[in-house]
């Protein structure tokens, strides 16, 4: 026999609701204990949902987009009979509000399993309470076999979604054997090492707790299964009114063992997002810690050599020894009055993109201009044409028409990298840059060669709205092939676009002019407008560029030419 069980949203801390901006689950899927199911978001923090339960998914109650709060119904399970009951969730246990220590707090007082020891005996010393945090793990082991420590002496340091903080010894001594090494789980009671004492007396005399070895193993194991996940680091940065819960995000956030970079979740993901592996980077912060700053010198490093290695003139003439600023951090405050302004989501989120983008790929960009005037005066008639069909003919519908036919030409810009490998494509997909209240976003046009002008126009009208309303799903912004940015309703006569990984191209439209034009006998005024390659240069030279862009500009000009 089976049964239905509702997931629910547990205690998320002070937030009364959160967006959910991701679900890492679907209908019919299998999940485990403690796995994430969804991500929400606050304006402050993002965090995953872990299931309280194991089974299968019989149905999801929210979608993206949706607000949910302590108690929200995430889903429904199938638990089967013979699925293996999983120890108790961190989601499923209420905790009073958070009172874990700060880091700036005195340090924990570690406890002993037993009574102050005389000169000889062997004294085990143990993770003393450390607040709500069922387990922590363990980021640095302070000590080695061998080692004399006093009594206030740190021995580990251990880190929750919350702090980091260093557990202390009770006892003066020397280090007889290690029981934890770092990426392990502890808890309350469970033995950091064993001491020969020194027979100085212990700094307090806490109530002693015994370890529980076997329960400590079982989470561990448990914790090992679940998938990696950068946690929130709010040490320092996040008011405590808007600090999560352990219960909310702990259990599905901790990173499995193994030996991990001295980093908080934040430069963690700063460095996940520009691709960075931490083992190559080395602090500069306390203990070592890594730093966003240390990240971006990396990068920075990484590739003045990389240019230097490829420029055939010697290291020392390409400025082998030049050293890169770090970012001026300075007090706008004493120069006049200032207002800070969070950054919207999507800025972030492109920001971090666009930068990666930027950085990656060498960008070259091939600047031309197409006639237009004959392309201009049929738009206009063919408005008028279907003015009472509610159709509005677009220059852009007439462009995207033209760059398929020229991806087609031109097989090598409807193309993505992937390692050493130019995976081509056999299928059109074409992106356009929606200019949203909340900056910009890319619907993709899915088949466009498969789709008349008009039938262009209709769909790219209906995918801005949706930009517009914030309403674009996922799936509607995937799978593109090459991407236009037009910058036409607004001015310009050219720019620099950033090309969209892991295309290729993109293509930069400015706004329409006209100009005198020699026809061999006369000036006469013809309508032009801008066009601005930006191509990655590993994939594409510069005659090839050109060549496209030559081609483009010749469709616009006779879009006639589109049929042939």
């Amino acid at each position: 026999m089976s049964k239905l069980l509702e997931i629910k949203v547990p205690d998320i801390g002070d937030f009364s609701e959160v967006e959910v901006i991701e679900l890492l689950v679907a209908v019919g899927d299998r999940v485990e204990a403690e796995q994430s199911l969804v991500t929400v978001e606050s304006d402050k923090a993002s965090m995953e949902i872990p299931s309280s339960d194991a089974g299968i998914v019989k149905s999801l109650k929210v979608k993206l987009g949706d607000k949910v709060k302590e108690g929200s119904v995430i889903l429904e399970l199938e638990a089967a009979d013979n699925v293996v009951d999983q120890p108790v969730s961190a989601a499923k246990t209420t905790t009073a509000p958070d009172s874990s220590p700060a880091v700036s707090q005195a340090p924990v007082q570690a406890t002993s399993s037993s009574a102050p020891a005389a000169a000889g005996d062997v004294i085990n010393v143990v993770v003393p309470d450390i607040g709500d945090f069922s387990e922590v793990e363990v980021i640095e082991v302070l000590v080695s076999v061998g080692d004399t420590v006093d009594v206030e002496s740190s021995l580990i340091t251990v880190e929750s979604d919350k702090a980091s903080m260093e557990i202390p010894s009770s006892h003066a001594g020397t280090v007889t054997s290690l029981a934890v090494k770092v990426g392990d789980k502890v808890s309350k009671g469970s033995v950091v090492l064993t001491l020969s004492p020194t027979g100085q007396q212990v700094a307090a005399a806490p109530v002693s707790v015994p370890a529980q070895p076997e329960q400590v193993v079982q989470a561990a194991e448990t914790m090992t299964k679940l998938p990696s996940s950068d946690r929130i680091d709010e040490t320092a940065t996040v008011p405590s009114e808007f600090r999560v819960s352990p219960t909310a995000s702990f259990a599905s956030t901790m990173m499995p063992s193994r030996n991990l970079p001295h980093a908080s979740p934040s430069v963690r993901k700063f460095a996940r997002e520009l691709g960075v592996d931490l083992a190559q980077v080395k602090g500069t912060g306390e203990k070592h810690r890594i730093t966003q700053d240390d990240v971006r010198k990396y990068v920075k490093a990484t590739l003045t050599a990389a240019m230097s290695t490829r420029s055939t003139t010697s290291s020392s003439s390409v400025g082998g020894g030049l050293s890169v600023l770090d970012w001026p951090k300075i007090d706008f405050a004493k120069f006049g009055p200032i207002e800070s302004k969070p950054l919207s989501r999507i800025k972030k989120i492109s920001g971090a993109n666009l930068h990666r983008n930027w950085v990656m790929i060498p960008h070259v960009t091939n600047n031309d201009e197409a006639d237009i005037t004959e392309l201009e005066a049929l738009r206009v008639k063919l408005n008028k044409e279907h003015e009472k069909a509610g159709i509005k003919f677009t220059m852009l519908a007439f462009i995207i028409k033209a760059v398929v036919a020229s991806l087609k030409k031109f097989p090598e810009f409807n193309a993505s990298l992937d390692g050493d490998q130019l995976v081509m494509k056999k299928y059109y997909h074409i992106g356009f840059a929606a200019d949203t209240p909340n900056g910009l976003v890319v619907p993709v046009l899915k088949d466009a060669d498969k789709k008349s002008i008009s039938e262009i126009a209709k769909e790219t009208a209906e995918l801005a709205k949706l930009a517009r309303d914030g309403k674009l799903s996922p799936s509607q912004m995937q799978g593109g092939c090459f991407t236009i940015s037009s910058l036409g309703g607004i001015g310009g006569t050219s720019f620099t676009p950033i090309i969209n990984a892991p295309e290729v191209a993109i293509l930069g439209v400015c706004r329409s002019s006209y100009k005198p034009v020699w026809n061999g006998q006369a000036f006469e005024p013809r309508l032009t407008i801008p066009l601005s390659l930006s191509y990655d240069h590993r994939v594409i030279d510069g005659a090839l560029a050109a060549r496209f862009n030559a081609y483009l500009a010749s469709l616009l000009a006779d879009f006639r030419r589109v049929l042939i």
